[in-house]
């Protein structure tokens, strides 16, 4: 059974249209991933399934007693009270259940008649069992763990949640919703303001979970992991997709290539009848045929082929090479108030480097690229550029650097000024500002549209040094993959702040981790410098002695082989179990396709009325169901045995 059915769908913003009698289905295991450009409709789509947003025409059916939850992209307000007593205001119903207990024990206290006492007895008995059972799944040691896992210390869950920044006040909203464990989760970017660990807990914590989500996501990589089915919003309208993005790209394509080859071959049959047609129009022994012709002419029927969205694609332009030193920290201390975030900073940026950094939020990530930018100055100590450094800084909140009241076309023109305004205008088009609406004021413009302007500003004034803060944040996924497309055949040197995974796994040659009020480099990529995390927490866990017990420390080249043996021992043992992962998640979603198409059968008035027809698929759908349990069950199985390998 659907957990919810939307029929014939229709909204509109004054001329412009997002949904135009769409209909859809989302089921009770549903891993959806929402995708499609800025500015169609996604978030927009959540609010309606929210009931947060009235829909001009259409129908949204809720299956009973349903529960959903929902994480905006954006948060503002802070509710009274703790971190913590914030997270368990998001489950309903102890204050009520606490309410009724006091209300039975006060009754029975009273009560003199035995059938009563019994009565009341029993009653009190039920109420503690169901509050035992609320405690213990949404309690709160179960709302802390959740906590921490979203990266809040133990002291500041007893902290007012009025005194945390937007991106943490983010944090304890999404906490809420893991606590309240909903039959649907609608997600939109959560992972903006997440750093790395919160980020791989929070992608193992939704893994874990089997229950329905809608997720709007532009890290490719945690949006392939966490989605089995595929809603985009095309421009033929919206479109489901078993699979996640990839197999959603593929069987794209395979569709597009499909429908052209068939327009083609209807347009090769159309120009056969038009000739025959046209050569006998006039001979009188041809006239049965030539009609003939004309009404298979009619009954051909146009093959609409796939209108694809414009998407961004641009590539960084030439750079002049810079010295091999590109940026050098030397002694630097920086601080906000009391607030020490550095002390004694040394390190170097060497040329052609593309360097992650990397680090719990509070470290001084951003910090770190405003001073290398200039943006802020060191209260001691010195950053020094290299010889013949350009550098070009994305700031995170790139809409403080944009002129609010100039055009687009005039902020991108007065940073090249020589250049010709078609030549302007070319750049512009490469980031999907054509015509007359290069003269939009940036003022009015979307998040995702200044994130776009702020890129184009690279374009026009090389710079062979990149320092980039989020600079996927607010861009859609097709625009975040361009410009990992771009940035790999950038020539310069490259050093950035990211949560988006994708980006560091396609980019990162070098990590720079900030801990300690200090930088510590590793001369390889982000998998690479997990794993020599992990070789560390090793070593720092062995029993005392056993270092000394193992004798001197091994030779680089031992001490390599050996890592190299481990690696290659933990591939043995989760290989097996990551092939079975893959083959029953590819079962399940051939079980969910193949049950969604016999309910759309069942849900028939008609064909239900029908024993005849209808008693296969029932048989086949309660087989089916049975089956797709027990895969489901088998999958989390193997998740946490891999998770146990992997540990």
């Amino acid at each position: 059974m659907s957990l919810v059915i939307v029929k014939g769908l229709s909204l509109s913003y004054g001329a412009r249209s997002l949904f135009d009698n769409q209909s859809f289905t989302i089921g009770p295991s549903d891993r959806i991933g929402l995708v499609g450009a800025n500015g169609t409709g996604k978030s927009t789509l959540l609010k309606v399934l929210m009931g947060l947003i009235k829909p001009d025409s259409g129908e949204l059916v809720l299956r009973r007693k349903a529960r959903i939850g929902y994480l905006p992209q954006d948060l503002v307000h802070a509710g009274d009270g703790s971190v913590l007593d914030n997270v368990m205001r998001a489950v309903p119903g102890r204050d009520a259940l606490s309410e009724r207990l006091l209300v039975t024990e006060a009754a029975l206290a009273e009560a003199r008649d035995e059938a009563e006492q019994l009565e009341l007895a029993g009653s009190l008995a039920e109420l503690h069992e169901e509050l035992d059972h609320f405690d213990e799944h949404y309690g709160a040691h179960r709302a802390e763990r959740i906590l921490t896992g979203l990266g809040f210390e133990a002291a500041g869950v007893a902290q007012p949640l009025s005194t945390f920044s937007g991106g943490w006040r983010m944090r304890a909203a999404l906490a809420g919703l893991l606590l309240q464990d909903p039959d649907l989760l609608l997600l939109d970017e959560p992972t903006n303001h997440l750093d790395l660990p919160t980020l791989t807990w929070l992608d193992a914590f939704l893994r874990r979970n089997n229950k329905a989500r809608v997720l709007i996501c532009h890290d490719r990589s945690f949006l392939d992991r966490q989605v089995n089915r595929i809603v985009s919003l095309e421009i033929e309208g919206i479109k489901s997709w078993p699979g996640n993005y990839e197999a959603y790209q593929k069987a794209r394509a395979v569709e597009a290539e499909v429908l052209m080859k068939a327009a083609v071959k209807q347009e090769l049959q159309r120009e056969h009848l038009k000739k025959f047609i046209e050569r006998f129009r006039y001979k009188a022994s041809k006239a049965r045929q030539v009609q003939s012709r004309i009404k298979q002419l009619d009954k051909v029927q146009s093959v609409q082929t796939l209108e694809e969205r414009d998407v961004v694609s641009f590539r960084f332009p030439e750079v002049a090479s810079s010295g091999r030193e590109v940026v050098t920290f030397k002694g630097v201390s920086f601080s906000y108030g009391p607030a020490k975030i550095y002390d004694g900073l040394d390190a170097t940026l060497l040329r052609g480097q593309r360097v992650a950094v990397v680090g719990l939020n509070g470290a001084g990530k951003t910090t770190l690229l405003k001073l290398l930018s200039g943006e802020l100055a060191p209260s001691a100590g010195e950053i020094k550029l290299g010889h013949g450094v350009v550098p070009g800084y994305y700031a995170q909140h790139h809409a403080d650097t944009l002129d609010a009241s100039s055009t687009i076309l005039d902020e991108i023109w007065k940073l090249a000024p020589d250049k010709a305004q078609s030549w302007v205008r070319s750049v512009l088009g490469s980031f999907l500002f054509s015509g007359d609406d290069v003269e939009k004021k940036i003022g009015v413009l979307s998040g995702g549209e200044k994130a776009r302007v702020a890129l184009a500003r690279l374009l026009v004034k090389p710079a062979n040094l990149l320092v980039m803060d989020e600079p996927t944040n607010h861009l859609d996924l097709d625009s975040s993959e361009a410009l990992i497309d771009a940035l790999e055949g950038y020539g310069g040197t490259l050093i950035f702040v990211t949560h988006n995974r994708s980006f560091l796994d396609r980019l990162a040659t070098h990590v720079w981790d900030v801990r300690d009020r200090r930088v510590v480099p590793f001369p390889g990529n982000l998998a690479e410098y997990l794993e020599h995390l992990e070789l560390e927490n090793a070593r720092a866990e062995r029993p005392v002695g056993a270092a000394a017990a193992t004798g001197p420390a091994l030779p680089a080249k031992d001490r390599k082989r050996l890592e190299a043996e481990a690696r290659q021992a933990k591939s043995t043992k989760t290989a097996p179990l990551k092939k079975e992962i893959a083959t029953l998640e590819l079962r399940i979603a051939e079980l969910e396709k193949a049950q969604k198409e016999r309910e759309g059968q069942l849900v028939d008035p008609d064909f239900a009325r029908d024993f005849a027809r209808a008693k296969p698929v029932m048989d086949a759908h309660r087989d089916a169901a049975e089956e797709l349990d027990a895969a489901l069950a088998r999958w989390e199985a193997a998740q946490k045995e891999l998770e146990a390998a992997l540990s």
